[in-house]
């Protein structure tokens, strides 16, 4: 085995929605790996936050304000990447929001939101840099999947089906795409300790835990909540040409939660 098979060295990697958390971790394991790293996120403001935190950390990085839900901006946005850097060889699918309300309290347009950003906007993006793929002959993609890919659980009802929904989605672009050499992918998180979960989080007034963090805790075999930097080696896998021959796959980075029945009530 070549260890070289794990390097990024010559790789231009794009990121969504990579200003910070998840995304930013993944893009700084990707540059450490050697690729030159591309991010973007809704506002401008983020971006130039998101360009802080990577020159903070020694990252150069390029931004760009680019909507995940609008073809006509990414197809644009697409376009000034390969016309600067000539190629994108890895496409991760990170950008994603989850609202946590009851389903029957839940607004339809509201449904329709998170579906727009976390399932309709990884087809768009997809859909754009896969011909440039196509013509460069390889392509690694990375979808930002979810335990919730697998399980339901009350007050994520967009959500879950719209990380159910991407990891179908994953599977197709496989189906139809792996004859090209390009491998499409996802990674399911279990619970990380992100700016989005802290309010699962937060302690309670008498200084114990939130309900839903002992809940977390005690279903997890790893007896934690997970960290951003969990998720770094399986990123730099799944875009090594060392996953060459895994395609279709949902790798979850759960700390065994979802092969875990839970501890018989005493």
């Amino acid at each position: 085995m070549d260890m070289k098979d794990f390097s990024l060295e010559g790789k231009v990697a794009w990121v969504t929605g990579a200003s910070y958390g998840i995304g930013f971790a993944i893009a700084s394991a990707f540059a450490a790996a050697g690729a030159k790293i591309i991010f973007n996120d809704i506002k401008q403001d983020l971006v130039d936050k998101g360009l802080a935190s990577y020159k903070e950390a020694g990252i150069e990085a390029k931004g760009y304000v680019c909507d995940v839900t609008n073809e006509d901006v990414v197809n644009a946005t697409v376009e000034d990447i390969v016309r600067e850097f000539g190629k994108i060889d890895i496409l991760v699918n990170n950008a994603g929001i989850i609202k946590r309300i009851p389903m029957c309290e839940m607004k339809a347009s509201e449904f329709r939101q998170v579906i727009d950003v976390d399932l309709n906007a990884p087809f768009i993006v997809s859909k754009a840099v896969i011909p440039h793929m196509i013509k460069a002959g390889h392509g690694k993609i990375i979808n930002i999947c979810s335990m919730m890919s697998e399980l339901g659980r009350e007050t994520v009802s967009a959500y879950a089906a719209a990380k159910g929904g991407l990891k179908m989605l994953t599977r197709n672009i496989a189906s139809e795409y792996g004859e090209y050499n390009i491998q499409c992918n996802g990674i399911g998180p279990g619970y990380i300790a992100t700016p989005q979960t802290a309010p699962l989080r937060e302690r309670q007034a008498d200084g114990s835990r939130h309900p839903f963090d002992q809940f977390i805790v005690s279903k997890t075999p790893a007896g934690r909540w997970g960290n951003a930097e969990d998720l770094q080696g399986p990123a730099v896998f799944l875009a090594s040409d060392a996953s060459n021959f895994v395609n279709g796959h949902i790798l979850y980075v759960d700390g065994g939660i979802l092969a875990y029945i839970g501890k018989q009530p005493q």
